[in-house]
């Protein structure tokens, strides 16, 4: 009998430290995954899931926060992740946190970061839908890193080739080998340090030069600080503003003269009254000089005219004895007339 009772105890033991360590495994996982803690609900809704599954961690600020509970699509665009924050954090997370996917290394699980915003706001409920930040994955930063590979290989094949055509260049080889190139550079160096210094003592002089200007000092000081000067100069440019504007006056009073001789011109009726005018002087000249020549064969006046013609023919003689006498130049001589015609002095030149 004691040896059937010792071995009954012995497996109750053994049933009962199993399911002691059982309830305590189960403790510890469901304490782990926040099924049998107290924790409260946070949303956060993304574009990419980025490899999120349900039980990865959530963290706020680096620290242990809670697990995913749960993962669901809401539209084409938009996935929505239930996550389980641990009641001690409750305090410290506000509304206007925002959430974040990331990884637990480079090439670690996935994991939902939490990061406090600096404005102030109310502390987050439960169920509250936290705001998202979109962040470089690992996959994105290995396409960039691809591209940078293949940009840093093109570059090297062409310092490579650059490399070599100057290795194979001996023009170039024998510039650098030139020693005289190093003398003619530091004389070209010194030159330009030269001409530096020329520059900064022109400036320096320059400088010194608009300061005496401006304290009055010499004769452009004086007559840039010289009120009476500045007084002169108004009054002389505001003469000449008067005298801009007299002219201006002068130009359109001329300009009003000469619109109306112009409608005076591109007037028809004065022009073909004036032409009118015109033809009726010339018949009453041509008129006149006809009766004078019918005057002159009036028997009349005939002998009137031929007593004229007889005095002149005098005087032309009197002056044809008077330049015999005096041989002057006959242009010079006066006639009764004032000087003698080109006729008469035609034929004494003859």
């Amino acid at each position: 009998m004691t040896a059937p009772l010792s071995n009954n105890v012995k497996l109750g033991l053994l049933v009962l430290s199993g399911l002691f360590l059982l309830v305590a495994t189960l403790y510890i996982i469901g304490k782990n995954e926040n099924y049998f803690g107290s924790h409260f609900e946070l949303r956060a809704r993304f574009v990419d899931a980025d490899g999120l599954v349900n039980g990865n961690n959530v963290r706020f600020s680096g620290l242990q926060a809670g697990t995913v509970r749960s993962i669901r699509v809401i539209d084409d665009t938009t996935i929505e992740a239930v996550l389980l924050i641990d009641k001690a954090m409750r305090p410290f997370i506000r509304r206007n946190a925002l959430a974040a996917i990331g990884t637990e290394g480079l090439i670690g699980n996935k994991v939902v970061n939490i990061l406090p915003a600096r404005e102030p706001a109310a502390l987050a409920g439960d169920g509250d839908l936290l705001s998202t930040r979109s962040t470089l994955n690992t996959d994105a930063m290995l396409r960039t890193l691809n591209v940078t590979n293949e940009n840093l290989a093109r570059i090297t094949e062409g310092l490579k080739a650059t490399v070599q055509r100057v290795n194979a260049s001996a023009g170039l080889w024998n510039l650098l080998n030139d020693r005289r190139m190093a003398a003619d550079v530091s004389l070209s160096m010194q030159h330009v340090r030269r001409s530096s210094e020329e520059a900064e003592a022109m400036l320096r002089e320059l400088h010194a030069l608009v300061s005496a200007v401006k304290q009055g000092q010499g004769s452009a000081g004086a007559l840039l600080t010289d009120t009476q000067f500045v007084h002169n100069l108004d009054e002389a440019a505001a003469r000449i503003r008067l005298a801009g504007d007299r002219i201006s006056a002068a130009g359109d009073s001329a300009g009003a003269l000469a619109a109306s001789a112009r409608g005076l011109i591109t007037d028809t009726v004065f022009v073909r009254n004036l032409n009118t005018s015109l033809d009726n002087i010339r018949k009453g000249t041509a008129a006149f000089h006809e009766d004078m020549e019918a005057l002159k064969h009036n028997f009349l006046l005939r002998g009137y005219f031929r007593r004229q013609e007889k005095a002149a023919a005098k005087a032309r003689a009197d002056s044809l004895r008077a330049t015999e006498q005096w041989p002057l130049d006959p242009l010079s001589i006066p006639s009764s007339r004032g000087f003698v015609d080109q006729h008469d002095t035609a034929q004494l030149r003859h």
